[in-house]
């Protein structure tokens, strides 16, 4: 049997005819306000063609289900209207009212009407779980080109009532001001956490903010007065070439910018902010718990379970349905093991190849003929490093997304469900490693293997490691940070919009203006029962398809790159106080341009019912423990916060006199500094022709460094900095762990008044139910 236009037309037409006397009946016949979905396929003239026949015996298997189906060409595209049975969206409420997941809902009874958002779920199901042959199914023919796309309608009302209160540019004045309720009932309680949860965390970035601007304010403060930057500037010290190849002798007091630069990032107070950000990603995810708790227990999904949602919708769409049993394969699972740690390391590799190339980097830019370039050969090398490794994350993005793709398919996972929330775990991961494995490099490894004069650790036998700064490596952490985050920002952010909007200006301008105007007076009526005519139809078909395409795992990327920029604010927030600014300032845009992506650019994402973020708070707390690891690391291995201390209580003037003229940092950079001799062969073997008669006195050069100046060796100062640093590491741990867990058992998940609506509802519940169980015993009594 083949779908032909001229059956659709008789059937729309019987049912134009029927409208009047299903609109004066009083029962529960349904008479649909607007199509559920439009598909969309080429037309196809041979009714011989495969393509056809396909797109023909999956339009008859819905038809066989009870779905109405409308069917309209324009411009060599077919477009099918789609509109679900009453009956099934009857079957739903009865279902979700007898389920554990909703009984507790006394005053609403789960859903006493089926909202658009649930319909246009049901129906996205039914679509999606339709079978012409085994394997079939509506994914496979999007994949073989039967069918070009499928897609839900913008309701034009509802949406200019979005535009005006939410995405709009306008809006941004009200800063975190979001109609929940409204984007709940139009895009479905997964997007409305999405925001809830976006405007949750924007709102808690202010008090971060603040106390990342009073850290670097404090930095700025000595600026100019410190005495660590006056010995660095005021230094006579010739300090040991930087490369092999055409580098001389330099003095310390050349890198004095650098060294106040240091000071703004590597001083007492980010011991505090480390400390105060790894308690506050605690207290923001407590409390955000129990700001979800308000909303889901208000929109009365507090108790809603994804498994039973699940049977409920398989049973609507076929009552002869079997349960799809969780399954487990231990092969399969090692096998994905192996396979995600090989991706791992791929990843990791990729970062020894970006060291390499700042390696080389720094090489060639110290054998250029520019001055600029070869004073500054280090810091450039590192900043192209940034913009390479930024370069490598947008490769890497589309990598990890294919790859965890396929681990996910071969895995064979039970449902979408249980598929999204593994494909959210790998990604995450793989994207965690691309963006942070360089990140960890510079804060821990780089310049510390690098060696001494005359020792120095090189790559394939020939070119050296990079160094330090004398005032510390924390600074090329920093810069590292700081361009990697503002252009991810900035640069995706752009993108996100620009290319949505180019797009459908694009489409518009190609699509074929309507010039006739429609006047049936029902396709003008918004609260009109009856279908629309072709016409009208089309075009506001028309305008959603010439919308950008969205699919199940666009909310997914949106909560990537927050959780992403989460991660960016508390790991190595140390080195850089200023990143929850940046973020704050990112946020209050993002929220509006997703909007405004969601209203007007795209086509409307699919409603999904949840009551939680899921398996993004599990990631969230990982991020909050790893920040507490990675801070302590930063400040007690990479920092100078360390020495500092050891210096001023051991070292220092104030430790070993009492004289108060001196400051008690004086002689530090001085302290840190060891001497390598041209004497010692070794060391002239390494330098040859480097040392030039540049003024300097050519016969010793200095270099950050513990060591003894006789023999090269460890001094006595190095271990006992080590043993400090690996010390206050494990203090400064369990102290901060100690704090998140008293928050975190301080502030309790649900608010007491929502515990006490819960319960209160569930005993209005049991006496509704007690009370028609009375009424119905003593009927039956009566009958007796």
């Amino acid at each position: 049997m083949f779908f032909t236009h001229r059956e659709d037309e008789m059937a729309m037409h019987e049912l134009e005819n029927a409208n009047d006397t299903l609109l004066t009946q009083q029962h529960n016949s349904y008479v649909p306000r607007q199509y559920d979905y439009v598909l969309v396929a080429d037309k196809v003239e041979d009714m011989e063609d495969q393509i056809f026949k396909k797109q023909d015996a999956f339009i008859c298997e819905l038809k066989r289900k009870n779905i109405i189906v409308n069917r309209i060409e324009h411009d060599g595209k077919v477009f099918f209207g789609i509109c679900a049975p009453e009956e099934m969206f009857e079957k739903y409420k009865y279902l979700l009212k007898v389920s554990d997941a909703c009984n507790w809902s006394a005053e609403q009874k789960c859903e006493s009407s089926v909202s658009l958002c649930t319909r246009i779920r049901i129906v996205h199901f039914v679509l999606h779980n339709t079978f012409i042959g085994p394997g079939e199914s509506l994914d496979e023919l999007l994949r073989e080109g039967a069918f070009e796309s499928i897609f839900c309608l913008h309701e034009k009302k509802e949406q200019k009532k979005l535009r005006e209160k939410w995405a709009s540019w306008v809006s941004v004045l009200k800063l975190f001001q979001q109609p929940v309720n409204d984007i709940k009932d139009y895009f479905g309680e997964k997007v409305a956490l999405y925001f809830l949860w976006l405007g949750w965390y924007t709102r808690m970035l202010i008090p971060a903010a603040v106390i990342g601007i009073v850290v670097f304010l404090y930095g700025l403060a000595f600026f100019n007065t410190s005495p660590l930057i006056h010995e660095v500037c005021d230094s006579n010290t010739i300090m040991c070439p930087r490369c092999d190849t055409r580098c001389s002798a330099w003095n310390l007091s050349d890198t004095c910018t650098y060294a106040k630069v240091s000071q703004l990032f590597d001083n007492e107070g980010t011991v505090f902010f480390a400390m105060f950000m790894a308690i506050w990603a605690t207290l923001f995810l407590e409390v955000w718990k129990r700001h979800r708790a308000l909303y889901v227990s208000k929109w009365k999904v507090f108790d809603w379970c994804e498994e039973e949602e699940e049977l409920i919708l398989e049973i609507v769409n076929d009552p002869q349905c079997k349960t799809k049993e969780f399954r487990h394969s231990y092969l399969r699972s090692i096998v994905v093991l192996l396979l995600v740690t090989l991706v791992l390391v791929v990843i990791i590799g990729l970062t020894h190849a970006l060291v390499i190339c700042r390696v080389l980097a720094a090489i060639l830019l110290s054998e250029s003929n520019w001055h600029f370039l070869r004073d500054h050969a280090t810091t450039i090398a590192m900043l192209l490093g940034a913009v390479l490794h930024y370069i490598t994350i947008q490769v890497m993005t589309r990598v990890n997304k294919t790859v965890a793709f396929k681990l996910c398919e071969f895995e064979k996972t039970r449902s979408f469900a249980a598929t999204e929330k593994r494909f959210t775990v790998k990604m995450f991961t793989f994207q965690f490693f691309t963006l942070f494995s360089s990140l960890f490099y510079v804060a821990f490894f780089l310049g510390r293997f690098n060696g001494y004069p005359g020792n120095y650790a090189r790559i394939a036998g020939k070119w050296r490691l990079e160094e330090c700064h004398p005032s510390g490596c924390l600074t090329d952490l920093f810069i590292q940070m700081a361009v990697i985050l503002v252009l991810k920002q900035t640069i995706n952010n752009i993108f996100e919009f620009t290319v949505p909007w180019l797009k459908l200006c694009f489409r518009r301008t190609q699509a074929k203006t309507m010039h006739r105007k429609c006047y049936r007076k029902a396709c003008r009526e918004e609260d009109s029962n009856l279908f629309p005519c072709d016409l009208c139809s089309r075009s506001n078909w028309m305008e959603n398809y010439n919308l950008s395409d969205v699919n199940a795992f666009s909310l997914f990327n949106e909560f990537l790159e927050m959780v992403l920029q989460f991660s960016f604010t508390t790991i190595f927030v140390a080195a850089f106080p200023l990143a929850p600014l940046l973020a704050l300032i990112n946020n209050i845009f993002e929220i509006r341009l997703d909007a405004i992506k969601m209203v007007s650019l795209e086509r409307r994402l699919v409603p999904k019912k949840t009551n939680d973020i899921g398996v993004w708070t599990g990631i969230l707390e990982a991020v909050g423990v790893m920040a507490v690891i990675a801070n302590g690391l930063v400040i007690g291995i990479s920092s100078d916060f360390i020495p500092r201390l050891v210096y001023r209580y051991h070292y220092g003037p104030c430790a070993v006199s009492n004289s108060t003229n001196l400051d008690c940092m004086t002689g530090y950079i001085n302290n840190t500094l060891a001497t390598a001799f041209m004497s010692n062969t070794r060391v002239k073997d390494d330098f040859k022709e480097l040392i030039t008669d540049n003024g300097y006195n050519v016969t010793q050069c200095s270099y950050k460094d513990y060591r003894s100046d006789e023999d090269q060796s460890l001094t006595s100062q190095f271990w006992l900095i080590l043993a400090l640093r690996f010390a206050f590491v494990i203090l400064f741990e369990h102290v901060v762990v100690i704090c998140k867990f008293i928050a975190a058992w301080f502030i309790p998940d649900n608010p007491i008044r929502v515990k006490n609506e819960r319960l209160n509802d569930k005993l209005k519940r049991l006496k509704g139910e007690l009370k028609e169980a009375n009424a119905t015993y003593e009927s039956r009594s009566t009958e007796v």
